[in-house]
C-alpha cells in the first residue's frame, strides 16, 4: 500500500507532496514497518519480471528508508544491469557490498560475463579474489589460461578432470574442450572413457552428446544405444548378430558389430542394462559373448554384473566379482562389493576390498567402521580398536557403533556447554544475523539460510550455540540444528535435537502406541520441524507426507472430515504421520529398522530387501539399495537414539534399538531396482 502511495505523491506537483507526506505521518510507526517489508516485496516481484525500471525506483526508496535488506534489492538490479553495465560500476558495488553473502555470486556471474567476451585481462585480475566453486568460471579460467599458454600438462590434466565426470557441464565447458580437443590434450581414449562412463551411470543423453565429438559415430550406431537402453534382451537374439529397426516404415537389419569400439560398448550397455532387470540372463548373455570380447572387456563386463547383483542381494555377487579379476572397479562397485561381502559374511573380503578403495573413500564413516568390525571379527582386536577408537569419538551413526564396539559410553560428551542471555544477544545484534532473520521472516528461505551460513562461518563454537539458542527462540529449528551441529568441541546435544511441539509428539504417540522419541527422530530427519517443509515429490508438513498416503490414512483412521490442505495443520499431519508410522510397524512385525525403510521407501521394498536368514540390523541398512534411504534410516535411528535422555526415557544401546532383522525363510531373491546410487 505504501507503494502505491509513492507513485501516487510522484504524479502531483511539488505542492502537493507536502500535504501528501503530511497526511503519512498521521499512520503509526507499525504500518511504516510494514511498508518496508512491502516495498521489499514489491522489488522482488520487479526482479522476477526484469522490470529494471520499477525496481530502480523500489531500490531509491529502499535506501532512503535505510531498510535492513535494500542491499539485496540493490543486488537484484545490478544482476539485471550487469550485461550493460561497466567493469568500474561492477567493482564499485562489490568494494560497497563485499560483506555480504551476494557478493561472491555477483563476482560468478562478472567472471562469466568476462569469460565469455573473452576480456582475459580483467577476468584474471578478479579470478584470484573468488572464493566460491563454479564449474562455469573454471572453465573459463581454464580456457582463458590455453589462449595465453597453450595446451600445457597442467591445463591439460585439470581440463580431463573435469571431463571425466558423469555431470551435464555447462555450456562455458564446450570452448575448453574443443581448444583441448584439436589440441590433442583430449584424446579418442578421453572421448570413449567418459562415454562408457555416462552409459553406465545411465546417462544415455549425455553420452549421446559425447558421442558426437567422436569422428566415426554414426547414426545407426546411436539407434542401436536406444535399443540397448530399451529392450536390451533384443540385441542378443540369434547370437547377438542382427537386430531390426523400423524407421519411415521400412525395415532395415542392422549387424551389432564387435569389431567397432561403438559396437562393442553397445553391446556392453546392453549387458548392463539387461542385468538391471535380470542377472541369469545378463550372465547367460555373456556367457554366450565370451569369445567375442577381449579379455578387458570381459572382466569390465563381468564387475557391471556383480555390482547389479550386489544391489540386487542376489546370493552369488560374490562369485561375480571374483570373476571380473583385476578390473577397475568404480566407487560403487568396490562399496557394494564389500556390502555383498557384509551378506554373505565374509569378513576376509570386506577387509580386503576396503584397501582398494580412493583414500578419500576410505576416510568415509562406513569403510572405517567396517574395516574396523572386519578386524574384529577376525580376531585381530588390537588392530581393530586402532580405527575404532579414533572413530568412537565422532559424534554421528557409526561413530556411537563404533563406540558401542570398543565399550565407550555413547553419552559421554566431554565439554558439553549452555550460552547465557548475554552471548545471545551478542549474536542476535550482528547486522548479518538480523538480515537473515527478516529474510526468513518474508519467505526468502535460500537467501536467509545463505545470509546466516554467511553471518557464522567464521563463528567458534561458543558463538556458534549462541546462533543456535536464538534461532530456536525464533522458531527456526533446521538453522539450529546445523548451526549446533557444526561445533568442534564445544558442544550442546539439546540444540542439536530440539524438542518442539512436545504435547504434540507425546500426545500422538501416546495415542499409537509407538516410541516418541523414534517419532522426534523420524521428524527431525524428515523436515527438521519446519511445519511449512515441503519435498520435491509433494511430501508435506512436519512428518513429510504424501497426498495419497494422507488420504488413504485419514480414511483409515475415520477422519470423515479430511480434505487435502489439512495435511498442512500441524495436529492433523502428526497423528496421520504417527498412525502410518505405527502401521508400518505393525506390518514390519514389529522391527522398526525396517518400518523406518518402510516410512522412506514403501513397505513393499523394505520386505523386498529382508534377508533369507536373521540378520544384524546394521548389514540390513547397509545393504539398502537406495541411498537416500539408507541414508535416512541410519539418520532416523541414530536421533531417535540421541532423543531417548531429552525426553527423560531409559536408554538403551544403539545396536538394541536397531535390533536383529528376521529372516524370511525363503531363498534369497533377485530384485530388479532403479540405479539410484
Amino acid at each position: 500500500m505504501f507503494k502505491l502511495s509513492i507513485n501516487f505523491i510522484r504524479q502531483y506537483s511539488s505542492s502537493h507532496i507536502s500535504l501528501v507526506l503530511l497526511c503519512c505521518a498521521i499512520f503509526s510507526a507499525p504500518v511504516l514497518a510494514m511498508s518496508d517489508q512491502a516495498l521489499f516485496q514489491h522489488a522482488r516481484e520487479s526482479y522476477n519480471a526484469k522490470n529494471e525500471t520499477a525496481l530502480a525506483e523500489d531500490v531509491a526508496e529502499l535506501n532512503r528508508q535505510q531498510y535492513l535488506l535494500a542491499p539485496y534489492a540493490d543486488y537484484w538490479l545490478m544482476l539485471l544491469r550487469l550485461d550493460a553495465a561497466g567493469n568500474d560500476e561492477v567493482q564499485n558495488f562489490l568494494t560497497k557490498y563485499g560483506n555480504y553473502p551476494f557478493a561472491e555470486r555477483l563476482r560468478g556471474e562478472w567472471l562469466k560475463k568476462l569469460g565469455k567476451q573473452q576480456d582475459w585481462q580483467v577476468f584474471f585480475e578478479q579470478y584470484p579474489n573468488y572464493k566460491r566453486e563454479d564449474t562455469a568460471v573454471q572453465c573459463y579460467a581454464l580456457l582463458g589460461k590455453n589462449f595465453a599458454e597453450g595446451a600445457g600438462e597442467d591445463i591439460a590434466d585439470q581440463s580431463r578432470k573435469l571431463w571425466m565426470t558423469t555431470a551435464d557441464l555447462p555450456a562455458s565447458c564446450s570452448p575448453l574442450f574443443d581448444a583441448m580437443q584439436n589440441a590433442g590434450a583430449l584424446t579418442s581414449d578421453d572421448l570413449w572413457g567418459r562415454f562408457r562412463l555416462a552409459l553406465h551411470n545411465g546417462k544415455l543423453p549425455l553420452a549421446k552428446s559425447i558421442a558426437g565429438r567422436i569422428a566415426d559415430f554414426d547414426e545407426k550406431d546411436l539407434k542401436l544405444l536406444d535399443i540397448a537402453n530399451q529392450t536390451p534382451k533384443t540385441l542378443f537374439s540369434d547370437q547377438a548378430a542382427v537386430v531390426k529397426i523400423s524407421a519411415k516404415k521400412a525395415v532395415t537389419k542392422i549387424s551389432v558389430s564387435f569389431k567397432t569400439r561403438a559396437g562393442i560398448e553397445t553391446n556392453l550397455f546392453a549387458l548392463d542394462r539387461l542385468a538391471r532387470n535380470s542377472i541369469p540372463e545378463a550372465v547367460l548373455a555373456l556367457e554366450q559373448l565370451q569369445d567375442k570380447l577381449s579379455s578387458a572387456d570381459r572382466t569390465f563386463a563381468w564387475g557391471r554384473i556383480a555390482y547389479h547383483a550386489a544391489r540386487t542381494h542376489n546370493p552369488r555377487a560374490l562369485d561375480y566379482y571374483a570373476l571380473a579379476k583385476n578390473t577397475s572397479l568404480d566407487k560403487e562397485q568396490l562399496a557394494w562389493k564389500v556390502r555383498a561381502a557384509l551378506r554373505d559374511k565374509n569378513w576376509d573380503v570386506v577387509d580386503a576390498t576396503i584397501p582398494l578403495m580412493q583414500p578419500d573413500q576410505q576416510q568415509e564413516g562406513a569403510w572405517r567402521y567396517w574395516k574396523g568390525r572386519a578386524l574384529n571379527e577376525k580376531g585381530l582386536i588390537v588392530e581393530a580398536n586402532k580405527i575404532l577408537g579414533p572413530l568412537s569419538t565422532e559424534r554421528h551413526y557409526y561413530g556411537w557403533l563404533a563406540a558401542e564396539d570398543v565399550e565407550s559410553s555413547i553419552g559421554n560428551v566431554e565439554q558439553e556447554y549452555k550460552v547465557s542471555d548475554v552471548e545471545i544477544t551478542a549474536v542476535a545484534s550482528q547486522p548479518a544475523i538480523k538480515r537473515a532473520l527478516e529474510l526468513q521472516k518474508l519467505g526468502l528461505r535460500w537467501e536467509a539460510k545463505a545470509e546466516w551460513v554467511w553471518a557464522t562461518r567464521n563463528f567458534d563454537d561458543k558463538q556458534l550455540l549462541a546462533a543456535a539458542a536464538y534461532a530456536i527462540r525464533n522458531e527456526w529449528y533446521d538453522i539450529a540444528i546445523a548451526t549446533a551441529d557444526n561445533t568442534k568441541q564445544l558442544h550442546d546435544f539439546n540444540l542439536r535435537y530440539p524438542t518442539p511441539y512436545r504435547n504434540l509428539f507425546r500426545a500422538a504417540a501416546e495415542n499409537e502406541g509407538v516410541d516418541e522419541a523414534w517419532i522426534y527422530g523420524l521428524v527431525r530427519q524428515e523436515s527438521r520441524f519446519m511445519h511449512h517443509a515441503k519435498s520435491g515429490v509433494g511430501a508435506a508438513g512436519l512428518m513429510q507426507i504424501m497426498p495419497a498416503t494422507a488420504k488413504w490414512v485419514a480414511k483409515r483412521i475415520g477422519m470423515n472430515d479430511y480434505s487435502s490442505d489439512l495435511i498442512h495443520d500441524l495436529t492433523t499431519n502428526v497423528s496421520i504421520g504417527t498412525h502410518y508410522i505405527r502401521y508400518t510397524f505393525e506390518l514390519m512385525n514389529g522391527q522398526a529398522v525396517m518400518a523406518t525403510a518402510a516410512y522412506n521407501a514403501g513397505p513393499s521394498r523394505a520386505k523386498r530387501w529382508q534377508p533369507s536368514e536373521p540378520m544384524e540390523a546394521a548389514i540390513y541398512i547397509e545393504t539398502i539399495p537406495f541411498a537416500e534411504t539408507r541414508s535416512y534410516v541410519q539418520k532416523v535411528m541414530a536421533n531417535a537414539q540421541m532423543y531417548v535422555p531429552r525426553l527423560g526415557r531409559s536408554a538403551m544401546s544403539l545396536k538394541s534399538r536397531l535390533g536383529v532383522i528376521p529372516g524370511t525363510n525363503k531363498p534369497e531373491h533377485t530384485m530388479a531396482e532403479p540405479a539410484e546410487d
